[in-house]
């Protein structure tokens, strides 16, 4: 198979809920808010997804407004915001480096400083905040990572919500470095859709979606591991429905800012 990223993208559904969420994503940036006062809806972006990151990798519960004060100390939130601070900064290598880019935010995520950080697993003993089950044997993962870079970095037809679904699903299913690979998943979304052009100032809220979605992100997570077509499809369609909701919530965030 020479496109796998065009293949899922032909599957059941796919194709309606990726117009969906890409329509979503193109009222949002037409918001006339942004000629103005782009960069702040980027940061308050940045500031929610971390939160919303943060929430689906198991932190307890906290509100915005202790973010912004600086009053929550969880290491899982100040790793997610550190992430979401550096997108911009890691854009550029994405699509010609995606495993030095893995690697990078893993440090940025991860609350340790040992020689493990930023690099793959040796062992099979990893975080499960989305009770997954066991992930690939290290040998397995490694393989499958290596495939997935190579697709980063090859052409393909898909479009961008499809080839962010499956690098999502995949870092999900090999949660490469044993810790925060929910964070590092959620971030190369972000990354995929600012590269391909579809959120190239990343407005949208994808975290949010997948917050306000609640059990079906693992629900979906599962159909994905599964391996069969209709699983794949099912995740693929569930990350495009969060897509255009976190779309939704940053054009909620533009409408603020035009009655401030």
């Amino acid at each position: 198979m020479s496109d796998p990223f065009a293949h899922v993208a032909g599957l059941p559904d796919v194709s309606e809920a990726v117009a969906e969420a890409r329509e979503a994503v193109d009222r949002l940036l037409g918001h006339r808010i942004l000629r103005r006062r782009g960069p702040e809806v980027s940061a308050e972006s940045a500031l929610r997804g971390a939160r919303a990151s943060a929430l689906l990798e198991g932190a307890a519960a906290f509100s915005l407004e202790d973010v912004r004060s600086g009053e929550v100390t969880d290491p899982l939130v100040q790793g997610a915001l550190r992430v979401s601070a550096s997108l911009g900064s890691l854009a550029g290598a994405w699509r010609n480096a995606p495993r030095q880019v893995l690697a990078r935010l893993h440090v940025l995520a991860s609350s340790s400083s040992g020689d493990e950080v930023g690099r793959p697993r040796s062992g099979v003993a990893v975080a499960d905040p989305l009770s997954l089950g066991s992930p690939p044997a290290p040998s397995s993962m490694a393989a499958r990572l290596s495939t997935l870079s190579d697709l980063l970095t090859s052409p393909t037809t898909a479009p961008a919500v499809v080839v962010a679904a499956v690098t999502h699903g995949e870092l999900l299913a090999l949660r490469p470095f044993g810790s925060a690979d929910g964070i590092v998943a959620r971030a190369a979304v972000r990354l995929t859709l600012i590269d391909r052009g579809l959120d190239p100032k990343s407005l949208a809220v994808p975290e949010v979606g997948h917050v306000e979605l609640g059990s079906a992100y693992r629900s979906a997570m599962l159909a994905y591991l599964s391996g069969t077509p209709e699983g794949v499809a099912q995740w693929v369609r569930h990350c495009a429905e969060s897509l255009a909701l976190g779309a939704r919530d940053a054009l909620a965030v533009c409408e603020a800012f035009t009655r401030i």
